[in-house]
């Protein structure tokens, strides 16, 4: 657990005077998302089981999302430090590879517990804090993996599927609370759990470059670049955009160029 840094606590900006939480904020794109989200002067609570590796300026708490107690407990500590709760970044998520056979149940159910239930729970804990927010605002990690079929990706598939149905679920259920729910999709980002699945590869290189060669624009989707969706996404200036899902996947989603040559 950390102190709220002075600087943070009065914040000005395009977000300033709002809470938000991010979920898996002290790395990759939660990392990128919290800083983004800091930067347009909000004031951040990351909640991650590793929180001593997020950034000093963010109140970072332990939190495991498989654990309703863990989320109800950090929920309610970031509403009570920090004045309540306008924002919710629910990206806390686990990688997952091979086909519909090669995952036994207890790896769908750990799996499902991280990157759904975890939505669910972190979600259902805010809700309350959510209705009193003049500017509330849900965005869920989903994935390119829950609008295209890949390869050797049965299990993260399904979950991240899971998310985008569930986002616009609540976003029917939440709107006329003013709450807006929304979901981003990330091509292959160049992440830390990716960097781990490159490492293990026979050929590391060869790997990237046709994880690289899929996308059409050539390239891995930057942390960065999916920080500025879900900050767009979590604005007021959003304030018409609910029930939506915005891939930042370099074209991967809708896009299907020719051969070049």
């Amino acid at each position: 657990m950390t102190e709220m840094p002075e600087a943070a606590q009065a914040p000005t900006g395009e977000l300033g005077g709002l809470v938000a939480i991010v979920t898996g904020g002290a790395s990759g794109i939660g990392a990128a998302t919290a800083a983004l989200l800091a930067d347009r002067g909000a004031s951040v609570a990351v909640l991650d089981v590793d929180p001593d590796a997020a950034e000093a300026r963010h109140l970072a708490l332990r939190c495991d999302v498989t654990d309703d107690a863990s989320v109800r407990s950090a929920v309610t500590e970031v509403a009570d430090r920090l004045g309540g709760i306008d924002i919710v970044v629910n990206n806390a998520g686990i990688g997952a590879q091979g086909t519909v056979e090669d995952n036994d149940d207890a790896e769908w159910q750990r799996v499902l517990d991280v990157n759904l239930l975890g939505v669910v729970r972190v979600s259902r804990a805010a809700l309350p804090h959510l209705r009193r927010s003049r500017a509330a605002a849900i965005v869920n990690t989903c994935s390119i993996a829950a609008t295209a079929g890949l390869p050797a990706r049965a299990l993260y598939g399904a979950s991240k599927g899971a998310i985008l149905s569930l986002t616009l679920a609540m976003a029917a259920d939440h709107i006329r609370e003013g709450i807006r729910v929304n979901c981003v999709n990330p091509g292959t980002a160049d992440t830390p759990w990716i960097g781990r699945l490159l490492d293990r590869a026979a050929d590391p290189a060869a790997e990237r470059t046709a994880l690289e060669a899929r996308q059409p624009h050539g390239r891995l989707v930057a942390a960065g670049e999916v920080a500025a969706a879900v900050a767009y996404l979590a604005s007021p200036s959003a304030g018409s955009t609910t029930g939506t899902s915005l891939a930042v996947d370099g074209g991967m989603q809708g896009l299907r160029l020719r051969p070049e040559g």
